[in-house]
């Protein structure tokens, strides 16, 4: 009979051996902070290491950073990644109408600051829906900074407002109450539920985080006025639509347009024109609405990496 001893020489070499699969790599950690600039707390998404090339992800209306809170996880292996809040959005300071002038300009204005106290100074932007007029504020003001766009259903071009804004229109010619008005219900519980789902192909898979996370933030009091004085000051983008496509046929910035081509606020129609002044940028019209993360996040981000890094080596 063989001995204990002998038996524990012998198990290790009859014994298979199993090795484990290495565990996958852990994304980098997403932090959230506050910048102080003009005495308002601007909150944001930063995560990356700090020495990777670097991207701002501006939000459309009526999210925040919270619409990024996939995509950057996706993007901070690779890159340096910050998402800011607008004053009136998500969690940055919402000063009354009377305490602060919401315009475009004052909102690019501060998220020049933002992402200056912060450390990024060549950076891709990211440009969806407002993030649009007030990326292409920053951009004109620094285009050295700029080392790439990547546009998703964000406008600058007079085809892509159509029949949606009709009625944003009829309160830019007047100004009036009764104009104003008639747009509230563009702040509704359901209007909200409609930006996020219209379009899509699966809508009973977006996530009802969005509006239960989004709408009670529109429904703090005074913000309604705040939306409102944006939807007025929207007027002053279409007036500057000219001086950008000047900047984009001048500084030819490396661009990635992705648009959900089933989106009825900025449709198609407006991605097209880009290519008129910028003939290499890259186009894809996704199957899907307004918010297309939510739909094709996996495949933006993917699209994303390959176009900036690729960029990057040219």
């Amino acid at each position: 009979m063989l001995s204990l001893a002998t038996l524990s020489l012998l198990l290790p070499l009859t014994l298979p051996i199993h090795n484990s699969p290495p565990a996958p790599e852990a994304a980098p950690a997403v932090t959230y902070g506050t910048v102080p600039v003009q005495g308002l707390d601007i909150f944001y998404r930063e995560a990356g290491n700090p020495g990777a090339p670097q991207i701002v992800l501006l939000h459309g209306f009526p999210t925040s950073s919270h619409m990024f809170r996939d995509l950057i996880p996706k993007l901070a292996k690779d890159f340096h990644v910050i998402a800011p809040d607008y004053p009136g959005y998500g969690l940055s300071s919402a000063p009354s109408t009377k305490e602060f002038d919401y315009t475009f300009a004052n909102i690019a204005s501060i998220v020049d600051k933002v992402i200056e106290q912060r450390g990024f100074e060549r950076y891709s932007l990211y440009l969806m829906d407002y993030g649009a007029p007030i990326g292409f504020r920053i951009a004109e003001a620094h285009p050295e900074r700029v080392t790439g766009l990547v546009i998703q259903n964000g406008n600058a071009y007079d085809e892509g407002l159509r029949e949606f804004w009709d009625p944003i229109k009829a309160y830019w010619k007047t100004g009036g109450t009764v104009e104003r008005e008639a747009l509230r219900g563009l702040l509704s519980l359901g209007a909200t539920k409609w930006q996020f789902q219209d379009g899509t192909r699966h809508p009973e898979r977006i996530s009802p985080d969005n509006w239960l996370v989004v709408q009670p933030l529109l429904e703090r009091p005074g913000n309604a006025d705040i939306q409102l004085d944006m939807f007025y000051d929207y007027r002053t983008n279409v007036a500057l639509y000219p001086r950008w496509q000047e900047y984009l046929r001048k500084h030819q910035p490396p661009t990635l347009l992705l648009w959900g081509k089933n989106d009825q606020i900025f449709p198609a129609e407006g991605a097209h024109p880009y290519k008129r002044d910028l003939p290499k940028a890259e186009l894809h019209l996704l199957d899907t609405g307004h918010f297309a993360l939510e739909e094709d996040g996996d495949r933006m981000a993917s699209r994303m990496k390959e176009f900036l890094l690729r960029e990057r080596t040219n």
